[in-house]
């Protein structure tokens, strides 16, 4: 199964469960600013109330003034208000329509300035709630989800999300508003034309129906594709050197080819229902003018039609004719509306999908604070395996304060799965891990990974200084302390050499550091942080043997007078640890000093044998197993 398939189904399950996702947004989001969104929505009636004023005055002056065939009336305003003199009532009925014309423009311009700062405020929230969700979420959602799908999620999405409350919801408010009073006027001057003209609203709401049943699942879709395009964009882009170096260039074409033709077939997919839809409201709102228009001059020239009966004056006629075409528009606006909406909805469920994903690894209820950590840390039994393939079995360890603590085995034996328990970034199976006594899963989480410093083969640095890089996770420490570090790291003379000292850019993940001088940072930046508990995995795996000599002294003073683990490859990078631990198949097979490990002639004995380049003097049997442990290795996580 490919990686994709993977992203889509692992998300898919949650994304299922979410049900009127605009619903729920409402209900989570944009508690602060719902004052702007009712404003927006009040103005967005008024103006489209508005809109409908001048149509009706021009139909009342046609009939009261142009041709005097009836009294001069205006719904809803008193008699007692109205001129009496014709010309008066001219300049009446030209003023009512200034005011509705400026009142219309000055409530478009409250609509549109309330729901936009809505619908970002809301952007707002939904992007850094759903990247707050991401950041709390187990390592295992990480494992499986690609970063391009995740940036399509804080992107793309709460974008598409935005644009929809932006202009849309307004305008699904106004068209609401609009078939309401329209429906009202029409039906206040002649009820029996009314009936003729708004016949194509029922049939246009059935014919919408069946637009959005097939809409939903293409843009669905569609927003899926987008984020496997990304995932692969984001992996070619991260892997360009790789690329340039295998010379596989028209390879990676080809895939961001397919990619990106699923994404248009699918796109272009849910624009074909648009180009039947759009089309077929427009049929449909211009059969209901020339019905009206049919209907109306017969009536007028001949007299009422069928069972039609009554007077229809030509400003009535005019009223629904104006009315009637003012409807045109808006009702062929509804498929950007809905298309829009299927849209928000699809990348809203993507986001909720996130957001229902369940935080195993979280501070319980009574969780407290551990303080004053000594650093004694205690295995008890446990066991623990990544989807039910176990990777440790009854591990017991005890490491009191100050200890430094090697671990080393085969690749996949479980290693830096006990460093990776012991941050908590898992639970255990069986059994607990204890700080001081303190079982992991009974304590805060920050007051947990706060006592405890860890350094990678691979440590990130981010987009910025050399100083600010070492002061992360300390950001109150000053440029006196951030030096020192940086001492105590073997860091300081290559940062002087650098062009702006502390104050160079590293680039993004570091890149113009090489990999021993972004070590070196790293254990600053841990040495800043003042752990009580330190972690170096592989710390010195991937540097030259003079950048190696460098790396470990910064590692023994560290290490000096605080509990450590070290797990490492190197085995002379352990080799003055006060404990060695040997794991094989997920078991401490050995344990005890490097002299009293090569004396026991084991596993310890023969790995030091082959970093030694004794490979003639290793055993047959060891040969074998080390053959069949590379062959077993597969997507083993260590």
């Amino acid at each position: 199964m490919s990686s994709e398939q993977t992203d889509i189904e692992y998300l898919r399950e949650h994304r299922d469960t979410v049900t009127n996702p605009l619903w729920t947004l409402f209900q989570r989001y944009g508690d602060g600013s719902r004052r702007w969104f009712l404003l927006g929505i009040i103005a967005s009636i008024g103006a489209r109330f508005a809109s409908l004023v001048p149509p009706v005055l021009l139909g009342v002056a046609i009939d009261a003034i142009f041709r005097d065939e009836q009294a001069f009336d205006l719904p809803l305003i008193p008699q007692e208000w109205l001129p009496s003199a014709t010309i008066d009532q001219f300049w009446f009925i030209i003023g009512l329509m200034a005011v509705a014309m400026m009142g219309r423009a000055f409530l478009n311009f409250v609509r549109m300035s309330s729901l936009n700062l809505f619908s970002h405020r809301v952007k707002h929230e939904v992007r850094t709630a759903t990247y707050q969700q991401m950041q709390r979420l187990d390592m295992e959602f990480f494992n499986e989800v690609q970063t391009g799908e995740l940036m399509s999620i804080l992107s793309n999405d709460t974008n598409r999300l935005e644009q929809f409350l932006d202009d849309m919801f307004g305008q699904a408010i106004q068209l609401s508003v609009l078939i309401v009073g329209i429906t009202v006027v029409l039906f206040w001057f002649n009820w029996q034309l009314a009936l003729v003209t708004l016949v194509v609203v029922p049939i246009a709401a059935a014919f919408t129906y069946w637009f959005m049943r097939f809409a939903e699942e293409r843009y669905t879709d569609v927003r899926e594709s987008v984020g496997d395009l990304n995932s692969r964009l984001e992996n070619n882009i991260n892997g360009i050197q790789v690329i340039k170096a295998s010379n596989t260039e028209d390879y990676e074409d080809d895939r961001v080819e397919d990619h990106s033709y699923t994404y248009f077939r699918l796109d272009w997919l849910a624009l074909r229902l648009n180009f039947i839809y759009r089309p077929g409201l427009q049929a449909l709102t211009s059969l209901a003018f020339i019905a009206t228009f049919i209907v109306g001059g017969v009536w007028i020239l001949e007299g009422p039609p069928g069972p039609m009966s009554g007077e229809l004056t030509e400003g009535t006629l005019v009223i629904f004719l104006l009315l009637t075409q003012r409807l045109v528009d808006p009702l062929a606006q509804m498929s950007n509306i809905i298309d829009r909406y299927e849209d928000a909805n699809a990348s809203l469920k993507r986001i909720l999908g996130v957001m229902n994903l369940p935080v195993n690894i979280s501070d319980n209820e009574d969780a407290y604070d551990i303080e004053h950590v000594d650093g004694r840390v205690e295995f008890d039994e446990v066991t623990f395996g990544y989807d039910e393939k176990p990777v440790l079995k009854d591990v017991d360890l005890a490491v009191e304060p100050g200890q430094t603590i090697g671990l080393v085995g085969p690749t996949g034996a479980g290693k830096t799965t006990i460093v990776k328990l012991l941050l908590r970034l898992y639970d255990v199976d069986q059994g607990a891990v204890k700080i001081d006594g303190h079982d992991a899963r009974g304590v805060t989480l920050e007051s947990l990974r706060g006592s405890m410093g860890y350094v990678g083969q691979k440590n990130f640095l981010f987009d910025g200084s050399v100083a600010e890089n070492i002061k992360y996770g300390a950001f109150d420490a000053n440029r006196k302390e951030v030096v020192q570090a940086a001492k105590d790291a073997q860091a300081h003379d290559f940062i002087t050499n650098m062009p702006e000292g502390y104050d160079t850019a590293v680039g993004e993940r570091g890149v113009k550091l090489s990999g021993g001088q972004r070590q070196r940072v790293a254990i600053a930046r841990t040495i800043l942080q003042h752990p009580e508990i330190l972690i170096f995995d592989e710390a010195t795996s991937a540097v030259d043997t003079e950048t190696e000599m460098l790396i470990q002294r910064s590692i023994d003073e560290l290490a000096a007078d605080r509990t450590a683990f070290i797990i490492a490859h190197r085995l002379s990078t352990v080799r003055d640890a006060d404990v060695i631990m040997v794991i094989e198949n997920g078991q401490i097979v050995e344990r005890g000093t490097h002299d009293e490990l090569l004396a026991e002639n084991g596993l310890y004995a023969n790995l030091w044998r082959v970093q030694a380049g004794e490979i003639g003097d290793l055993p047959e049997d060891f040969v074998e197993q080390a053959s069949k442990r590379v062959a077993q290795q597969g997507f083993e996580t260590d």
